[in-house]
């Protein structure tokens, strides 16, 4: 994704990311800070959560990440923002991202006291495959010690190199994920 993309669902100020790509050994903590938020969100959106996942390199025990809590969120339709942006914001997460050409995903972040997140929020209306996707390759990467070994390899390598933003750090694993994601039958 290039910065023209970037800037266009981005809300609030783009801006470069300053530090080199931390990646931790895995740390026993991360299901217990994924958790915290579970119970968070749950209490501020009742059954408009369709479902509250933990997702990313720290759901997968072993697995070295960014010591940042992925949690994938389903609500019926992420365009209808009023029915869940409101309560996730007055629990201290906030809209940075909204992309309604890419499966109308939403991305909201907390930064700070107690840890950082990225909560992905999605709908299965518009995003199905993509929400399946994610949770393969989790389930595959906690499963699968030589895709999880290659993984950690790749996510140590890319986070060697300097990248302007975050997003191309992502971007840069996409081959070593279908890669993976081939192998797991996704």
């Amino acid at each position: 994704m290039d910065e023209e993309q970037l800037r266009a669902i981005t809300i609030g100020e783009l801006t470069p990311h300053a530090t080199k790509i931390v990646i931790e050994d895995y740390d026993p903590a991360w299901p217990d800070w994924f958790e915290w938020d579970r119970v968070r969100i749950a209490d501020a959106l009742g059954p408009v959560a369709l479902s509250i996942e933990h997702a990313g390199s720290t759901s997968v025990p072993g697995l070295p990440a960014k010591p940042v809590i992925d949690i994938l969120l389903q609500v019926a339709d992420t365009t209808a923002e009023d029915t869940y942006v409101p309560h996730l914001e007055a629990a201290g997460y906030a809209l940075r991202v909204r992309e309604p050409e890419w499966l109308e995903h939403r991305l909201l972040r907390r930064r700070g006291e107690p840890h950082d997140v990225n909560l992905h929020v999605f709908s299965p209306r518009y995003a199905a495959a993509e929400i399946t996707r994610m949770l393969t390759f989790r389930d595959w990467l906690r499963t699968h010690e030589a895709d999880r070994n290659l993984y950690a390899a790749t996510k140590r390598e890319l986070a060697t190199r300097d990248w302007r933003y975050v997003q191309d750090y992502a971007d840069a694993k996409s081959d070593v994920v279908k890669q993976i994601l081939a192998r797991a039958g996704a």
